[in-house]
């Protein structure tokens, strides 16, 4: 399981209720640390059981238990960014976090309604909703000579960040409007890309 999907568990459901085998704890986005831009994807790693085998440990640093090499030059991670994350979740509290939760579905659904007719939304559930995240395909614009990463640098162009692209679509851009956004700066954004849709 992506750990970076915390934003849409916090306090509704939990990995070992959705029944991972294993999945990896991300703090940025999720726990205050910066998401791209050169932001550490640290975190811890869960597993089943049935996994301990396969689980790797470090060439360097032996860690109990564990035999096989390592994945990663420092075996527990980049632990300057914990701290952070731990005054998070702290001043957050549990009704906080499941707040956080609630917000960023709220968020990636509120935008997904907005662009939907400019943009293709993929991968919407039962009743047409997204998650804290949602993609839009824009591989149908290679048609005029316009890419995804055309979109990314024009939305830079109007002062934002570029998105995650061609991950996990080829020819898409996930959109991970998070729980700290106001509604202006939603509205800003989506402006932006209707307007670049126009442009297209």
């Amino acid at each position: 399981m992506d750990g970076a999907n915390m934003n849409a568990q916090l306090g509704l459901t939990a990995p070992g209720v959705i029944g991972a085998d294993v999945g990896h704890l991300n703090l940025h986005k999720t726990f205050a640390i910066p998401h791209g831009g050169g932001g550490p994807g640290v975190g811890s790693i869960g597993y089943m059981k049935h996994l301990e085998p396969f689980v790797p440990g470090h060439c360097e640093i032996p860690i109990e238990g564990r035999t096989n090499g390592a994945v990663a030059g420092a075996p527990y991670g980049n632990a300057g960014v914990v701290p952070i994350s731990y005054s998070y979740i702290k001043m957050s509290g549990k009704s906080g976090l499941r707040e956080a939760a609630v917000q960023s579905i709220l968020n990636a659904n509120y935008m997904a309604a907005r662009l939907e007719g400019d943009y293709k939304v993929l991968f919407k559930g039962e009743k047409g909703l997204v998650a804290h995240e949602f993609i839009i395909d824009v591989s149908e614009f290679k048609k005029y000579g316009v890419t995804e990463v055309d979109i990314a640098k024009r939305l830079i162009d109007y002062g934002f960040h570029a998105p995650t692209m061609s991950w996990p679509v080829a020819g898409g851009i996930m959109i991970e409007p998070t729980e700290s956004e106001d509604v202006q700066e939603i509205d800003r954004y989506v402006f932006a890309l209707k307007k670049i849709r126009q442009e297209i």
